[in-house]
């Protein structure tokens, strides 16, 4: 039979701590171009039914009003500025995997994990992954 002591809830109650108290990529992001080093866009990472997404909340180069035409599906034409890019993020043990991000100038979806690299959690390590096995990892910055 199971006895309750003191040492147990505190036991539990230190475990349940330990993970509510586990980082998340929450916030805005100032995203980089790859080839240029310029600051492209502010994405906005949120939690929604234990998932993370991400969404552009700011273009930094381009009109607001540019439109996703190399998109497929229903965010073709759609409007960048405020297009959902990271969807189903799952927490993973210290990172987050198992999501998918849209590329919105190719249109071009890849799976996605983050990361925190050395526990900075001012810097965002983004992967997207394409179905071949070759991947491309940016950083994106904090901004909130």
């Amino acid at each position: 039979m199971w006895k309750f002591t003191w040492s147990t809830l505190l036991f539990t109650f230190g475990l349940a701590s330990a993970v509510w108290a586990q980082p998340s990529p929450e916030g805005i992001w100032k995203t980089v171009d790859d080839e240029t080093g310029e600051s492209k866009s502010h994405v906005e990472i949120y939690q929604k039914g234990g998932k993370y997404y991400g969404k552009i909340v700011k273009l930094l180069q381009s009109p607001e009003d540019t439109l996703c035409d190399e998109c497929k599906g229903d965010k073709k034409n759609k409007p960048v500025l405020g297009l959902v890019i990271i969807e189903d993020l799952e927490p993973h043990k210290d990172y987050w995997k198992s999501g998918t991000i849209l590329d919105p100038e190719n249109g071009n979806e890849y799976r996605c994990s983050v990361w925190y690299e050395d526990g900075n959690r001012e810097e965002l390590q983004v992967r997207g992954k394409h179905w071949t096995g070759l991947y491309r990892t940016q950083t994106w910055y904090r901004v909130q």
